[in-house]
């Protein structure tokens, strides 16, 4: 009896012990909500246009942060990106890509209005000086620092990933460098589905 009563005990301690069930996200991007529900940015687009993140409100916004001399990760993503919305198809006029640079030094106003189209052409450069980049970055904990060459030029180490962003503002996903076109674009997908 007393061996029934402590395997009974044991049971309904491991029982309370689970809780509610966790349903699985049907993201494939972590939701960072949480994290980034207030974070915004105040740049320019490349005609000198001061913008926000509400001022893409309405469209999924797809968000990421490099600059115009990185060797591999910036085209690498932007290139996905072109790819998810060729996917999308005419989902894609309801998704705005945003590459913001960290690097205003160089990646002036007429470069950015030359380069982020040329990967798709409705995708849109967004610069500030180096406070406002400083400031941006930091809403989205991007973390960004020179690194001489020896040809007495620079690269810039940063952050990788890519921000979704529901028309609504809310979710907010982060999106791992590399990650699959197919995953970008089922995520941006559900999002766009979300009232």
């Amino acid at each position: 009896m007393l061996l029934r009563n402590i395997l009974l005990l044991g049971s309904l301690l491991m029982l309370g012990a689970c809780g509610e069930p966790k349903l699985p996200s049907p993201f494939k991007a972590n939701e960072v909500t949480a994290k980034y529900a207030q974070a915004d940015f105040r740049l320019h687009d490349p005609s000198g246009k001061v913008v926000t993140l509400a001022d893409f409100r309405g469209k999924a916004v797809a968000l990421f942060f490099g600059y115009i001399h990185c060797p591999d990760v910036c085209p690498t993503t932007l290139a996905d990106m072109a790819q998810v919305m060729r996917m999308l198809g005419k989902d894609s006029e309801k998704v705005q890509v945003l590459f913001v640079t960290l690097d205003p030094e160089r990646d002036k106003p007429e470069l950015l209005a030359q380069y982020t189209p040329a990967f798709y052409p409705s995708f849109l450069g967004l610069y500030g000086d180096a406070q406002e980049t400083a400031q941006a970055a930091k809403s989205f904990d991007i973390v960004y620092q020179k690194q001489a060459t020896k040809s007495g030029s620079y690269t810039l180490d940063h952050s990788a990933g890519t921000y979704l962003i529901a028309p609504s503002g809310r979710p907010v996903l982060l999106s791992p460098f590399a990650q699959r076109p197919e995953y970008l674009a089922q995520d941006i997908r559900l999002l766009l589905a979300m009232k």
